[in-house]
C-alpha cells in the first residue's frame, strides 16, 4: 500500500528546524499487526522517503518497506516476483495519480473516499473510512474475514 493518503490523512507537518511528523492510525496499526500474524505478506511503497514512515514501519514489523520510488506498479511487480506471487495474490491500496496502475494491477485494488479520480476510478473497492482514520484497519478487517 501507499503511505501518504492511505495510512496517513496526506498531511505532512514540517516544522521550522525541519522535523517533520505524520500522524498514523492506531487503528490500522493493528489490523496491519493482525494480517502480519495471519501470513500476509505486507508491503509499504512511498513516493517520498520519510524517517516518520521508518519509524511507524519498523514499530509494526512491515517487511517491505520501499520509499522515495513513485512508480509504484514497477515496484509492486518487483514485490510480487519476489514473492512469487500473480496479480490475482496481491492487493494493493493508493489514493493518488501515480498509485492508479498499481490499483489497476491487483488483483484487490483499493482506494480511500478522497482520493483522486484516477485512483478511484482503478479501484475495485472504495473504503468507507477516511484515509488515517481507519481505512487500512476497515481492509484488513475484510481481508481477514475472507479467510487469507
Amino acid at each position: 500500500m501507499d503511505v501518504d493518503g492511505v495510512l496517513t490523512d496526506g498531511t505532512v507537518k514540517i516544522s521550522s528546524d525541519g522535523t517533520e511528523t505524520k500522524s498514523f492510525s492506531v487503528l490500522d496499526g493493528m489490523g496491519l499487526v493482525r494480517l502480519r500474524k495471519a501470513g500476509v505478506a505486507l508491503a509499504w511503497i512511498s513516493g517520498r522517503a520519510s524517517g516518520a514512515t521508518t519509524a511507524r514501519a519498523t514499530e509494526l514489523h512491515i517487511p517491505h518497506l520501499v520509499q522515495g520510488r513513485t512508480d509504484k506498479l514497477a515496484v509492486l511487480q518487483e514485490l510480487a516476483a519476489e514473492l512469487k506471487l500473480v496479480p490475482a495474490q496481491c492487493a494493493y491500496m493508493g489514493d493518488d495519480d501515480i498509485d492508479a496502475p498499481a490499483i489497476a494491477w491487483a488483483g484487490i485494488g483499493i482506494s480511500v473516499p478522497d482520493a483522486m479520480p484516477a485512483a478511484l476510478a482503478a479501484a475495485g473497492h472504495v473504503t468507507v473510512r477516511p484515509a488515517g482514520r481507519g481505512a487500512v484497519r476497515e481492509i484488513c478487517e475484510l481481508l481477514l474475514a475472507s479467510g487469507v
